[in-house]
């Protein structure tokens, strides 16, 4: 099992550990209702260095990443981060992840999940045909999610980057709590606004930058926060999570993601989804909440009212910003238009839901 660099902190801070993607991660710190509400209120600090990057090179790497994903990096200029996703030959998703433009047309870096660290960099260099630089930089790759209200005001005097003015899915690099080409990206997985922080790992860095930011952020509030007030937090947003609400078997269309499906270029079995665009899915992922009282939880079978088998879920939670269970899943048509009323498998008790407009927070 792997560390991260902040893993000495986790363990010192009292954090509850388990592996997640072959790595000793902090699950909770003050447990996860107090995280959750931490973030969506002021602002908490994930350690997601777990996370997979890539650095991609040389005047094809546009070509490469064009054949490779679903959006369309054509329109990133530099300091500009797209959301998209690996299809594979059968329709379903390799790998979701954010693409950032480092040098237009010429040099970017791909963020992977961290479960798919070598099954992303095999699937992406089957394609390299033309000799595009391709660098692996997960290990030695520093990631810091400051997600909250208030986590930029809080972080503006670590650096001269105007951090607070940061639109969405834009990035810049600077200085970081005297550190050097950090890049902060407007991005994160939270709904709660924020920012991350990539850097590499050398000299010390990791311990400054942690000590730094809790330096100036603990007396204002900020707590670190493990991976189980991540997943509600995204949950409540709706916000799909590979190997969960998304995988190899799922197609982006039936999960909502055709607004990352662009069709105005070829990529990997683009003529498939294309048709299936024009001829409609059979199921699709939607957002539901619990009417009787239950957890949906992940495998959770979901029927009609006469109990036959409709649908399945995929994530669910007991949403602490909402006091109401929540859950995601993909349903047959007929029955996953908003309203619906659907049927969710708790132990052999059909419990009623009723298909809602995602986000729910």
């Amino acid at each position: 099992m792997k560390n991260t660099p902040f893993t000495h902190k986790h363990v010192a801070l009292g954090a509850k550990m388990a592996e997640f993607a072959g790595y000793n991660m902090p699950i909770s710190y003050s447990g996860i209702n107090d995280e959750h509400a931490t973030v969506r209120n002021n602002a908490g600090v994930f350690d997601v260095s777990h996370m997979g990057e890539f650095i991609l090179k040389g005047p094809d790497a546009l070509d490469l990443i064009q054949r490779v994903t679903s959006n369309d990096a054509s329109k990133l200029t530099p300091g500009k981060a797209q959301y998209s996703c690996l299809p594979n030959r059968e329709g379903g998703i390799v790998d979701d992840l954010i693409v950032y433009c480092l040098e237009e047309n010429q040099s970017y870096m791909l963020v992977v999940n961290a479960s798919n660290i070598e099954k992303d960099w095999n699937w992406i260099s089957s394609f390299n045909h033309k000799g595009v630089e391709m660098h692996n930089i997960s290990d030695k790759t520093c990631l810091l999610a400051i997600q909250g209200p208030n986590a930029c005001k809080m972080l503006q005097p670590l650096t001269e980057v105007d951090i607070c003015n940061l639109k969405y899915y834009t990035f810049a690099k600077g200085s970081f709590a005297g550190v050097d080409n950090v890049l902060i990206s407007a991005t994160g997985y939270t709904g709660s606004g924020g920012v991350e922080i990539y850097f590499e790992d050398k000299d010390g860095s990791a311990d400054k930058v942690w000590d730094a930011i809790f330096g100036i952020g603990g007396p204002q509030g900020l707590k670190p926060i493990g991976l189980g007030a991540r997943d509600t937090l995204r949950l409540e947003m709706g916000y799909c999570l590979y190997g969960n609400d998304i995988d190899d078997t799922t197609s982006p269309l039936e999960a909502g993601l055709g607004w990352i499906t662009k069709f105005t270029k070829e990529f990997t079995n683009s003529e498939a989804l294309r048709a299936q665009k024009e001829n409609g899915v059979s199921r699709k992922l939607v957002g539901f909440e619990m009417v009787d009282k239950g957890i949906p939880r992940h495998g959770y079978e979901i029927k009609n009212a006469g109990g036959e088998v409709i649908g399945v879920v995929t994530s669910g939670t007991q949403a602490p910003s909402l006091g109401k269970a929540v859950g995601m899943g993909y349903v047959a048509n007929g029955f996953n238009t908003i309203d619906s009323e659907v049927y969710v498998d708790i132990r052999g008790r059909l419990l009623k839901a009723r298909v809602v407009k995602m986000p729910f927070a």
